[in-house]
C-alpha cells in the first residue's frame, strides 16, 4: 500500500509490484483537480489501484488506549466530520476509477446496545449506501476487535457491499486473536488483504501495541497465511503494508517482501 504525499509512484513500481492500495491522508485536499491528476498519473503508469484507503486527521496509533480514543468512527467528537470526509474519499475513489474504499472504523463495542455501537453501525450503513451509488465496496480493516465481534457487526450492518480488508498483523498487534483462525471465521467476507507481519504485545506493558516487523520476521506465519488465503479461495492482490518510520528502511523492506512472497507462490 502506498500513500499519497509520501510515496513516489515510479519508485513503488520499481519494487516489482503490479497494483496496490492508495492511502489518502486526512489533510489531502480532494479537489477535482487532485483527482484528475491522480487518474492521469495512474493511467500513464498503467498501475491499477484496487482500493482507496482513508485515514483521518487526529488519529494516533501510539498505544491501544490512544487508538480507542482517536481512531476511526468511534470517537464521538469527530464522528460527523469524519463521515463527511469519508464521502469525499468515496467520491475521490470513484473519480479515479477505483471500485473499493476502506478504513479503520475503530474498536467496535461487543455490547450491541451500546450507543457507540448503534451510532457507528448506522454510520457504516450510510457510508456503504453512498458507495453503492458508485457500485463500490466498503472494506473494514481488521484487528481492533476479535473475529466473532466483527463477523456479528457485519451481519448487523446488513449491506451487500460491505466486506473486510484482512490484516493478519493487526490481530497480533492488538492481541485480538490468531490471524489464521480469524481468517477461517471471516473468510467469506474478505474482499482485500494486507500482507503485514508483527509481534504480540508485551504482557508486562498494559495497553501496549505489539511491534510491526518486516515480512516473515514476525509472529503471523506468512507461509501459513498465504496458504490459508488459497484454501479459502481468495484470489485478489496481496497488498504489502510496511509502516517503518525510516522511509529508506520501509522501501527496502517492501522490496524484500515482494521477493519473499514470490517464493511462496
Amino acid at each position: 500500500m502506498f500513500w499519497a504525499g509520501r510515496d513516489n509512484l515510479a519508485e513503488i513500481q520499481s519494487l516489482g509490484v503490479q497494483c496496490g492500495q492508495l492511502g489518502v491522508p486526512g489533510d489531502l485536499q480532494l479537489t477535482g483537480e487532485v483527482a484528475a491528476g491522480w487518474k492521469s498519473a495512474l493511467q500513464q503508469a498503467q498501475f491499477p489501484v484496487v482500493t482507496v484507503f482513508a485515514a483521518y486527521n487526529g488519529e494516533n496509533y501510539a498505544d491501544i488506549p490512544t487508538v480507542q480514543r482517536t481512531v476511526g468512527f468511534i470517537p464521538r467528537d469527530t464522528r460527523k466530520e469524519r463521515e463527511q470526509r469519508t464521502y469525499q474519499v468515496i467520491d475521490f475513489a470513484a473519480a479515479i476509477g477505483v471500485g473499493s474504499f476502506a478504513c479503520h472504523i475503530g474498536f467496535v463495542p461487543e455490547d450491541t446496545t451500546h450507543p457507540d455501537y448503534i451510532d457507528v453501525r448506522e454510520m457504516v450503513r450510510r457510508v456503504a449506501d453512498h458507495g453503492a451509488k458508485n457500485k463500490q465496496t466498503f472494506a473494514l480493516e481488521t484487528g481492533q476487535e476479535p473475529a466473532h465481534v466483527l463477523q456479528h457487526f457485519l451481519k448487523d450492518v446488513d449491506r451487500g457491499n460491505v466486506g473486510i480488508n484482512f490484516d493478519p498483523a493487526n490481530m497480533i498487534l492488538y492481541g485480538t486473536g490468531d490471524p489464521i483462525e480469524a481468517l477461517t471465521v471471516l473468510g467469506p467476507q474478505v474482499v482485500s488483504v494486507h500482507v503485514k507481519d508483527g509481534d504480540w504485545p508485551n504482557r508486562d506493558q498494559s495497553g501496549a501495541l505489539g511491534a510491526e516487523r518486516p515480512l516473515g520476521q514476525g509472529a503471523v506465519g506468512i507461509p501459513r497465511f498465504v496458504a490459508k488465503l488459497k484454501e479459502i479461495g481468495f484470489r485478489g492482490p496481496l497488498n504489502i503494508e510496511r509502516e517503518a518510520e525510516n522511509q529508506q528502511e520501509r522501501i527496502a523492506d517492501i522490496r524484500k517482501a515482494v521477493t519473499y512472497l514470490k517464493s511462496l507462490a
